[in-house]
């Protein structure tokens, strides 16, 4: 494959991975939450570094994961204390990226890990660092990380599909049927964990937000049906990715600024001609 194939193949993960999840996002209304643990795991990142000195590794996708979590329960302690759901993830975000900002200020040092890497990321640099797979060959570290996350993705939604689907429009009628609501949350939380960071390097935080909350909001104006709007909104993250790519070769400028400035782009056009949802159909 070419230099730019593995770019575009790279982010289209990104938009698939973050499309499916995003959709749950939007369904449970907690589209902040994605903004909120797409920096949050910063901190997560950066304690790994500190305890094993080491940037590569299982033990990173730990740290960001647990990170992920502890957003979550923070956020879930606060609203319990009648603090505003908007309010607890403002708090528990700001506060908990500050504290992954002063520790790579005050004690990471000068190796690759900076805010502006984690915000933007770096998606030129995939095809450089690559691995060998079994049947496959060489291919970029990150897209067969990104690969690996989709799978899990995947099959998660698969196998906990009735779960979540209740647990997303009625809580309280998945507690009486005997869901355990509030497991299957967090484990909700850890797969949005597990994308932001898998995401995270390659693409930084601003573009895991865009593929996480656009592309659901988009497929959310297409359908009301949830197995169409899963689709839909893969397919918004695979066209943005594709589309953003030429747009930055086009003028010049970042790969994933243009990809996430697409999402916005798609959705300005699903929320203008959308079947139903539309300015258009309301309209006419």
């Amino acid at each position: 494959m070419t230099y730019a194939a593995w770019i575009i193949l790279t982010a289209a993960l990104v938009g698939m991975t973050c499309g499916l999840i995003g959709v749950f996002l939007i369904l449970r209304k907690m589209a902040m939450m994605a903004d909120a643990i797409s920096h949050t795991v910063l901190l997560g990142i950066v304690l790994a570094y500190l305890i094993t000195r080491d940037l590569q590794g299982i033990h990173m996708l730990v740290g960001a994961i647990s990170a992920g979590l502890l957003t979550a329960f923070l956020v879930q302690w606060l609203r319990s204390l009648d603090v505003q759901q908007d309010a607890s993830m403002g708090i528990v975000f700001t506060t908990v990226f500050a504290i992954g900002v002063i520790l790579i200020s005050t004690s990471v040092g000068n190796i690759h890990l900076d805010v502006q890497h984690a915000l933007m990321g770096e998606i030129t640099f995939i095809p450089w660092e690559k691995t060998v797979l079994p049947m496959v060959g060489e291919v970029p570290k990150a897209t067969a990380l990104l690969g690996v996350v989709f799978f899990i993705v995947l099959l998660f939604i698969t196998l906990f599909y009735k779960e979540w689907k209740i647990t997303s429009f009625d809580p309280a009628l998945a507690a009486s049927l005997g869901i355990p609501v509030l497991f299957m949350h967090y484990v909700f939380m850890s797969l949005v964990s597990i994308a932001t960071v898998a995401s995270f390097d390659a693409v930084g935080a601003i573009m895991v937000v865009a593929m996480l909350i656009t592309p659901a909001a988009s497929a959310y104006l297409w359908t009301d049906r949830l197995p169409v709007m899963l689709i839909i909104s893969c397919l918004i993250g695979v066209l943005a990715a594709v589309i953003g790519y030429f747009i930055a070769a086009w003028i010049d400028t970042s790969i994933s600024g243009s990809m996430a400035f697409t999402t916005g782009i798609l959705f300005l056009i699903s929320f203008i001609f959308s079947p139903k949802h539309g300015i258009v159909s309301k309209y006419i």
